[in-house]
């Protein structure tokens, strides 16, 4: 799908909106320009129940003219569109507050012959395609147990788009980029209870994600294996979580460490680059260029260069995560985080799951978290959670209705273990997280 002509249109955008920008009295501006294809199709009970097909392209221009910032978007890319959309961002400066800290990066920091992360990968997949794959991960999610009752479909999904970002420094930046998924949903009966669960597999080249009949039969198992849950006393004890459970902890962590949070003093981590923040082991290393990663970038939303760097060093946090506006805020540098993390890994210290469960006498492995009670003001933790419950190093029954509380302060001190079954499906990259004495509340 993406020709030369896709990029070579789409960066002839973004000039000539900076083009206008300038010449009607910008000091500075900054344009993206995105272009994304994809088709999606969904089956359900066998038969083919949705066919999604989308093209969207699209362009966002910000001016800074005296310290006033403005910006507009429009999904007509023709000279016309582009002008009108330019005008406006001028319009909407003129009404806005000088900002001190408003503008671009700093043009010693754009990237420079940025380097091809081998990010654009077309599958080619038509509908008649995409559906057998579907009906392929149903079917085995199905037919593994009678007691599969009911299935929320399977999905196969693909998309193949452009990246353009430009800035009045002279930067100009563009690559293409692809994704692809399969998931699969199903529904569990014995008596009259019902579990449901899922699985999915999403990853930039088609040849890389899980099979088909291996994602169908593992939405099947995990949905099975919660047949039976029971609730279990109030109590304190270890947690597990799992490892695509456990990058949400680390999310948090960006979430406390963002410039946007420490400059509005609205953070549970106010403060506390040098300060000791995990265990002594611990080591979170980002990795924006790691070639096909789903978070990999070789510069961020401002055309600033990405650059490996230690987050977390012998559980020590170095730094922030910053763009160049909250950097300004703070006296600091841009970290080249405008936009967000680029392959945070977690080093392990531990076997997988099953290993991490073989150590513990009893805890709570969390399979699924409910609700949105994370306070990163505070750091107070409070998620409503699913899973099973362990005794003397094995899984005895799944449990459910419960509640996980602690601080995630406290919670991230605390943590004994991280796994070794890394899941690659996101920006964090972690294994099973390990949590002692974290209070459960059950019946």
């Amino acid at each position: 799908m993406q020709s030369t002509a896709t990029a070579d249109s789409l960066v002839n955008a973004a000039t000539r909106a900076l083009d206008i920008a300038t010449r009607a009295g910008a000091d500075q501006a900054e344009v993206g320009v995105t272009f994304d294809e994809g088709l999606s199709v969904t089956v359900r009970l066998g038969e083919l129940e949705s066919v999604e097909r989308q093209k969207d392209r699209g362009l966002a221009i910000t001016v800074y003219q005296n310290l006033r910032k403005g910006g507009a978007s429009t999904s007509d890319i023709s000279p016309a569109g582009i002008d009108s959309a330019v005008r406006k961002a001028l319009s909407i400066a003129s009404f806005t507050t000088a900002d001190e800290y408003a503008g671009l990066a700093d043009r010693q920091r754009m990237a420079v012959d940025p380097p091809d992360l081998d990010l654009h990968h077309p599958w080619g997949l038509e509908v008649d395609g995409a559906a057998e794959l579907a009906l392929r991960a149903e079917s085995a999610a199905r037919s593994l147990d009678a007691r599969i009752e009911n299935s929320e479909g399977a999905v196969v999904s693909t998309s193949d788009g452009m990246r353009v970002y430009a800035n009045s420094h002279g930067f100009v930046g563009a690559y293409p980029t692809s994704s692809h998924s399969i998931s699969c949903s199903v529904v569990a009966k014995s008596d009259a209870a019902l579990e449901r669960d899922y699985w999915y597999s999403t990853a930039r080249v088609a040849d890389t994600l899980e099979p088909p009949e291996r994602i169908g039969e593992r939405a099947a198992r995990r949905a099975l294996d919660r047949l039976g849950s029971k609730q279990i006393d109030t109590c304190v004890a270890p947690v597990i979580f799992t490892p695509e459970l456990a990058r949400g902890l680390f999310g948090h962590l960006v979430a406390a460490i963002s410039g946007t949070s420490q400059y509005r003093r609205a953070s549970f981590l106010l403060d506390a680059a040098g300060r000791q923040v995990f265990p002594q082991w611990l080591e979170i290393r980002e990795e924006p260029l790691i070639p096909r990663a789903l978070a990999s970038a070789a510069f961020d939303g401002e055309g600033v260069a990405t650059k490996p760097r230690d987050l977390v060093s012998r559980g020590v946090l170095q730094g922030y995560v910053l763009s160049s506006y909250s950097a300004r805020r703070l006296g600091l540098a841009t970290t080249g985080n405008a936009g967000g993390v680029h392959n945070l890994v977690v080093a392990a210290n531990a076997g997988g799951l099953e290993e991490i469960i073989a150590s513990c006498d009893t805890a709570l492995v969390v399979t699924e978290l409910l609700g949105q009670g994370v306070n990163i003001v505070t750091g107070d933790y409070s998620r409503g959670a699913a899973g099973f419950w362990v005794e003397k190093g094995k899984i005895v029954c799944p449990v459910s209705e419960v509640t996980i509380a602690g601080n995630l302060g406290d919670m991230f001190t605390r943590i004994e273990a991280v796994g070794s079954d890394v899941d690659l499906r996101g920006t964090v990259r972690c294994g099973s997280v390990l949590v002692a004495g974290l209070t459960i509340a059950g019946r």
